[in-house]
Order: structure tokens, then sequence, then C-alpha cells
């Protein structure tokens, strides 16, 4: 494939999927503008590995293992760290859900720990099978099974909490 071929391809690919990588990464940080920076970090990551990653035919996994590993990068980064500030930005609810619900599940996502909420997110959010989440991010399927079961228990239990 000539350089031109390979370019458009990840133009095309990055065009398409940077609004899903974008929701991704929210779910990882619960913040759109780190979720942003998140995203393009990646992206630049995938570009540079574009030629090798297209011959395998897996875009769609590198693309959401590397944001995996820049948010987990960025979140060990002490000058990235968020400042707590009296005056909160403005941010749009995605359509269909409520403020008060995306709020509190971003905010019991937030408790989980790293593994339990990649594989809640990855199995609920992005629909990946069992199979499909344990060879993304390496693990067995029973790792996956019983982070998920986890997870989901503890995001129940944090729901519940916020409800009263």
């Amino acid at each position: 494939m000539r350089r031109a071929e390979r370019e458009a391809a990840y133009v095309e690919f990055a065009t398409s999927r940077r609004d899903q990588l974008r929701r991704i990464a929210y779910g990882m940080c619960g913040d759109w503008h780190q979720a942003d920076d998140l995203t393009q970090t990646a992206l630049v990551k995938l570009y540079v590995a574009w030629p090798r990653i297209t011959r395998h035919g897996t875009e769609d996994a590198y693309a959401r293992k590397v944001l995996l590993n820049v948010a987990i990068d960025a979140s060990r980064r002490p000058a990235r760290r968020e400042v707590p500030t009296d005056r909160l930005p403005d941010l749009a609810a995605p359509a269909g859900v409520g403020v008060e619900d995306r709020g509190s599940l971003v905010a019991a996502l937030q408790q989980l720990p790293a593994q339990q909420r990649a594989t809640v997110l990855l199995r609920h959010w992005l629909g990946l099978s069992v199979t499909e989440t344990a060879a993304e991010l390496g693990i067995s399927e029973g790792t996956v099974k019983s982070h998920t079961s986890r997870g989901l228990g503890a995001l129940r239990e944090a729901m519940a909490a916020a409800d009263a």
C-alpha cells in the first residue's frame, strides 16, 4: 500500500471512529476535555503504528487498547491531575440520558478499579463479547467474567447509594 493510500485510509478511520473513541475516553476519565486530549494522543499513536496494524485488520481493537494505555499513562502523571475549582464547566448531556443519571453513573464508574472499569466499559458500553474483551485486554475469559461481575455489583451498590 502506498503512503497516500495509507494516509487516506487512516484519515477515513480516524474521522469515522473519533467520536466513539472520545466517548470511551470519557467513560475512562469522566471529563470531556481530558477525553478530547486522550483521544487526540491515542490517534497520534495510532497513526505511527498504522502501517503495521492495517496488515492484521485489528484497527478498532488496537485503537481501544492504545486509548486505554494513554488513559492509564495520563492518570499517573502528577502534572496532569485535576485541580479542584469552584466553577464547573458546562457539559452537554448525551441524548436520552438524564444529567442526574449520567453524573451518578460516571462517578460510580470512577470508583471502580481500572481493570473492572475497562471490562465493564468494553462489555456493556461497546458490547464486546467476553472473548473479544479478553483478547483486547490480554487477560483470560474467566478474569473478564469475574471483573465484569464484581464491577457491575459495585456499580449497582454505588448507584443505589446515590439514589438514597
